[in-house]
């Protein structure tokens, strides 16, 4: 394809392939511990990053990066202190740090032009720097997962019962809270901040409603991801669109249409077990009105 000849729409491939597997992945495990809306909250908190490492003169990037998982880790302690409500932590953190990126931003007018990229995802903005720190993030979180498949298991449908089994549930969850916030963060050249939890959510949203088991919601999930990803930036070529909207969209596309052919095949499984019974019952009345003429 004429498109990978490119050194920077193969730097997006790889790096849209890496992001891809790690948001899925993780968008299940949120959607199941019912805390979807954390990935949003956490790209907001990663755009004060990208801004005030570009006010310092920082790598904005890595800024992001830093503040994004530093409030991976706020979250999980908000969370802890509002139990019964931790959606309120959620809102907290997410309140901070936008409003926190739009004090940076206005400290410097000059710093609005350049970041469309961050904000809506651009291919020309990964860079080989960025593309290493996606592959870091992809192997940390690969080893995570992998390794603590079973406590993650446990603690996301019953975390009172595993604790109770003596797993570390509060440091499990601190660690996963900060894999998040890396993940969401590495995301940003991609998809970028506003749009990084449709990455995340949707792929998992279709995966969660026609997966039989939750290993097989895993991997429908990352090919939903890497299918949008790819597709996504195909189209963004060769349409000249926006990367991030591009992506996003399709993958809405795709839930909209695996959840259509899902409850059409309800419905017909439906119909067809209705004439099952209808012939069952037509089957039965026919034998009984013989055995009663027999009689």
């Amino acid at each position: 394809m004429e498109m990978l000849h490119y050194d920077f729409m193969q730097r997006a491939f790889c790096a849209g392939g890496l992001i891809a597997i790690m948001a899925s992945i993780l968008g299940v495990y949120l959607m199941l511990r019912r805390q979807a809306l954390m990935a949003d909250m956490l790209s907001h908190v990663s755009l004060a990053g990208v801004a005030g490492g570009a006010y310092l003169h920082l790598n904005p990037t890595i800024a992001g990066f830093v503040v994004a998982t530093l409030g991976a880790v706020a979250v999980e302690y908000a969370r802890r202190s509002y139990k019964s409500y931790s959606e309120i932590s959620v809102a907290i953190i997410m309140v901070g740090g936008l409003s926190s990126a739009v004090i940076i931003m206005s400290l410097n007018p000059s710093m609005n032009k350049g970041f469309s990229a961050y904000l809506f995802g651009s291919v020309v903005a990964v860079n080989e720097t960025e593309l290493l720190l996606m592959l870091v993030v992809t192997l940390l979180g690969g080893a995570f997962f992998i390794l603590l498949r079973r406590p993650l298991y446990q603690i996301t449908f019953d975390e009172d019962t595993a604790k109770t089994t003596g797993l570390p549930v509060k440091w499990i969850s601190l660690g996963f809270s900060v894999l998040t916030g890396m993940i969401v963060a590495a995301a940003m050249p991609i998809v970028g901040v506003l749009l990084v939890s449709a990455l995340i959510v949707l792929p998992a949203a279709l995966a969660i409603r026609i997966a039989p088991s939750f290993t097989s919601s895993l991997f429908i999930a990352m090919g939903i991801g890497l299918l949008g990803v790819f597709s996504g930036l195909t189209a963004s070529y060769k349409f000249s669109t926006p990367p991030g909207g591009t992506i996003a969209i399709l993958l809405l596309f795709v839930l909209m249409a695996g959840l259509s052919v899902k409850h059409l095949v309800v419905k017909l499984k439906q119909i067809s077990n209705k004439k099952e019974h209808h012939v069952e019952e037509s089957t039965f009345g026919s034998i009984k009105h013989i055995g009663n003429e027999s009689i």
